[in-house]
């Protein structure tokens, strides 16, 4: 059985052998914390975006969605404050050059005194860290990667720079001919939300939109992280789901919880238990927000963050209206206390932001399982994945017992009647055994068996993966049993 610090390799390396995550161009030995998802994890990753869309906007009357293209006029960033304000405390180990994220760097010297035993002094320089971070007192942080004789892990030094912030976006040039001049450079967008801002009137004025409304968004984002790690928790090329909820000033903290509860509701209906979670305030407010929070999830890797919820005040949609000189305002009929309309208005805006990648991974953790079968008679063991049923890649397995006797015709036929409805596998290889043992690492909730008493009785054998379980059904109740288990 895999520990907890071994855990996390072996989820890694099942991925890849059963066809979830790869590394990106690979057989040119890859490119650092870019990944490609397999035929199962494309699979399993659309089944979380379309989870998280019908959960926000289809079953929100107000709320719709949008797809905001990821170039952007570069004075959107400078609005937004990316230009000026995206960037990390940086520092570099003059030995070896490598480049580090200081909390990184102090996080993971606290990880090592927590793994001695060292509790105390673990939450004392997490503490220290965030305070320092807080008042952007870099030379303070410095001291305390020094004090803390914390070393590079390549050269083995502590003979470090002065920490210096470190600009996260990537540009690039528009248009056909390459220049100097900046009038031709751009950013890929480093979040989905300014799409949304920018097009706040749009949506607005074509949808009827009355406040509160959301405006969510799913699309991909990039950050020239300098220490990407952890498999894909952090990349340079990951996704988003996001939902910007416009309300009127005043109201924002009602509902910054409101949003609080109903994100850590979904995160609950995922099947994983409350005692995974966490909510992680945030010591340091961004430049735009007036309370911010994380969800963080238990990791084999510890407790991480996988969505933040965040009150924006009304900075993006005030900021874009200074730099575009476009009036960016709501008219509220609704009337206040006075009995007077509230009139013209830059909304307050909650957000919500989930990544997909961190989201696919928090469920491939939860899912993986090694159980060790053995009796005294033979040694037995499997590896499966217990994902959810309406995010699992296949549903169901079609599997005939023998390919011949007229046993694959009845498979098909089983095949074709349930695969307009949802995602089916079919596969006569192998022994049943075999054939059981690789679903269950594909996470495949069903198998269905048809055998040579099927073609007498109309009956199969319904194999349920979290349990082991075999039971013979009538064929036509498959697609059903199927159905019903996947709403949720």
């Amino acid at each position: 059985m895999a520990t907890d610090s071994n855990r996390f390799q072996a989820i890694i390396s099942h991925c890849k052998e059963y066809g979830f995550i790869f590394p990106s161009s690979e057989i040119y030995d890859g490119l650092g914390a870019v990944y490609d998802y397999g035929q199962w994890g494309s699979e399993l990753k659309k089944n979380i975006k379309d989870y998280w869309w019908k959960s926000m906007v289809q079953l929100h009357e107000n709320i719709v969605g949008i797809d905001a293209a990821i170039f952007m006029h570069p004075t959107t960033w400078k609005a937004s404050g990316h230009v000026d304000n995206f960037s990390d405390p940086m520092i570099d180990n003059k030995d070896s050059k490598k480049r580090y994220r200081v909390d990184h760097l102090i996080e993971g010297k606290a990880e090592e005194l927590e793994q001695q035993g060292h509790q105390d002094q673990s939450e004392i320089i997490l503490k220290e860290m965030d305070t320092l971070l807080a008042e952007n007192d870099f030379d303070g942080i410095k001291k305390l990667i020094e004090n803390n004789k914390i070393i590079c892990s390549v050269s083995g030094t502590a003979n470090w720079t002065d920490v210096r912030q470190f600009n996260l976006m990537f540009s690039t040039e528009f248009g056909a001919v390459s220049s100097d001049e900046e009038d031709n450079k751009i950013y890929l967008r480093p979040e989905t939300a300014q799409g949304i801002f920018v097009n706040f009137l749009n949506v607005q004025k074509s949808g009827r939109m009355k406040i509160p409304f959301g405006i969510a968004q799913i699309g991909k984002a990039f950050r020239n992280e300098i220490v990407a790690r952890q498999f894909i928790f952090r990349m340079r090329e990951f996704e988003q789901m996001e939902m910007q909820f416009f309300v009127r000033p005043g109201t924002q903290m009602q509902w910054y919880e409101h949003w609080k509860a109903q994100r850590m509701q979904w995160h609950l209906s995922l099947g994983i238990p409350a005692s995974k979670y966490r909510f992680h305030d945030h010591v340091k407010l961004a430049h735009y927000a007036d309370a911010a929070c994380d969800i963080e999830y238990d990791f084999p890797i510890g407790f991480k963050e996988v969505e933040g919820i965040h009150s924006r005040t009304d900075f993006d949609l005030k900021k874009h209206q200074e730099f575009s000189r476009k009036k960016i305002q709501y008219f509220d009929n609704d009337l206040d206390e006075s009995g007077k309309p509230y009139g013209n208005y830059i909304p307050y805006v909650v957000e919500t932001s989930i990544g997909v990648d961190r989201t696919v991974m928090m469920v491939l953790s939860e899912a993986y399982e090694e159980q060790d079968l053995s009796t005294e008679e033979k040694k037995d063991s499997r590896v499966v994945l217990k994902i959810p049923v309406h995010l699992a890649p296949i549903k169901l397995a079609i599997l005939p017992l023998v390919k011949k006797d007229g046993l694959p015709e009845i498979a098909r036929s089983l095949m074709n009647d349930c695969k307009p409805v949802f995602n089916c596998f079919y596969e006569e290889k192998d022994t049943i055994g075999k054939r059981y043992r690789r679903m269950d690492a594909l996470g495949t909730p069903f198998c269905v068996t048809i055998d040579h008493q099927t073609k007498e009785d109309n009956m199969v054998t319904i194999r349920y993966r979290d349990t082991m379980q075999q039971q013979r059904i009538p064929l036509d109740q498959v697609k059903n049993i199927v159905k019903e288990a996947m709403d949720v």
